[in-house]
């Protein structure tokens, strides 16, 4: 029984010893080097045509949240080690799904975005140039857009959040 014990600590501690030597690896999915702390995460703007208001301030803040439960990094108004910045490129309702009658029967909400992602540490981690994120919510032609917005919104922004979060440190 007492060998049993002894081998069940010895495997016990040699997997956490793995899973802690390198530093970079981590259970929620990120690659992160271990000498990088900080992010930045700006602002995300607004440059879509047609106005959410509220769009900007919730993908910002979701992104934040993100990063605040997923990683270990303290986040910073300048400087990070990380930076994100980007902004809102393209909000836009076109039908999917059209009747007989030539009538759309489904609507789809889509949000594009344009992110940008500098590692000042390790710069061969940036993305060259902005990276076009895009995710969509349908939702019945009998709806209007204004009923149902928030709650297209809230689902389209957890795709995009979870895209770029693995986009930028999580390497996929």
């Amino acid at each position: 029984m007492l060998k049993r014990i002894v081998l069940y600590i010895m495997v016990l501690a040699s997997c956490t010893f793995l899973c802690q030597s390198c530093g970079i690896y981590s259970f929620s999915g990120t690659s992160i080097q271990a000498d990088v702390r900080s992010v930045t995460i700006n602002y995300i703007q607004y440059k879509a045509l047609r106005v959410n208001p509220s769009l900007s301030n919730d993908l910002t803040e979701a992104l934040k949240d993100q990063f605040r439960r997923f990683t270990r990094l303290e986040q910073v108004d300048t400087d990070g080690d990380l930076e994100i910045s980007g902004e809102i490129t393209g909000y836009d309702v076109k039908a999917t799904a059209i009747t007989a009658d030539e009538v759309a029967a489904q609507n789809r909400l889509t949000v594009t975005v344009k992110i940008n992602f500098v590692n000042n540490k390790y710069p061969e981690d940036n993305f060259d140039q902005p990276k076009s994120f895009s995710a969509y919510a349908d939702f019945d032609a009998t709806q209007l857009l204004d009923a149902v917005e928030s709650t297209l919104c809230e689902e389209i922004i957890d795709k995009l959040v979870e895209d770029i979060f693995n986009a930028t440190v999580a390497n996929w």
